[in-house]
């Protein structure tokens, strides 16, 4: 049976985001699932090198990156995975640095350059992304997040299969924010908000999480009869 696999593309690993998939695993535990957390700070990679050796014809990386590095295993896990969950920050307007190079990485071998953009992905496996930011859900549309977020969603569609997001806005940032320069922001209003909606937001994330454990029994289920 495959696991859940969750990507932290967050250089925390106690705040929002990372707490956000600890609930969304628990959530795909609650319908049996295995699951698993990996921190893409804690690993040393790059993001596509250019090298198109996925896409050479008979060639031995044919649909699958040959780069070698720390992230090679976790590729090979999640192309064994039921489901695929992915958080992250939003900094400058979309995923980290470390996110986008994952994603790379991960979508780039799979997609095949025809006229329809297929994919080599074998089947379909469920995927779903959490996205944090201190700035409120207003702002993130009036800047033009959202198309970011849609972006990414169709893409993970198109390769994988269903595809579902959930942002998690107006975050707290900082565990005292006189000792930053924060003046956009009202400190008495983010803690409430942590005390009385973040806990809401969780709930979100379990739910989402106990979804893609659902879909991923379903599509593993029909993979083996």
């Amino acid at each position: 049976m495959g696991a859940i696999i969750a990507i932290n593309g967050s250089p925390r690993k106690e705040w929002n985001t990372a707490t956000l998939l600890g609930h969304a695993l628990k959530g795909a535990a609650s319908v049996g699932k295995e699951t698993e957390l990996v921190h893409l700070y804690d690993l040393d990679f790059k993001g596509c090198t250019s090298c198109f050796a996925c896409k050479l014809k008979g060639g031995k990386s044919y649909g699958k990156c040959a780069v070698k590095d720390d992230l090679t295993p976790v590729l090979e896990q999640i192309y064994e995975a039921d489901a695929l969950l992915l958080g992250s920050p939003i900094y400058l307007g979309t995923a980290t640095g470390e996110m986008r190079s994952f994603l790379e990485r991960l979508i780039y071998p799979y997609l095949v350059y025809d006229p329809r953009r297929s994919t080599l992905f074998p089947r379909r496996m469920p995927t779903g992304f959490i996205y944090t930011m201190g700035a409120d859900e207003a702002r993130a549309r009036e800047m033009g997040f959202w198309d970011q977020f849609r972006l990414t969603e169709l893409v993970l569609g198109r390769i994988f299969g269903p595809s579902e997001t959930l942002l998690v806005s107006d975050t707290l940032q900082f565990d005292d924010y006189s000792r930053y320069e924060s003046s956009a922001f009202d400190p008495e209003a983010k803690a409430r908000r942590h005390r009385e909606v973040f806990p809401g937001e969780c709930k979100k994330a379990f739910d989402l999480g106990k979804r893609l454990g659902q879909a991923g029994k379903d599509v593993r289920g029909r993979k083996n009869r």
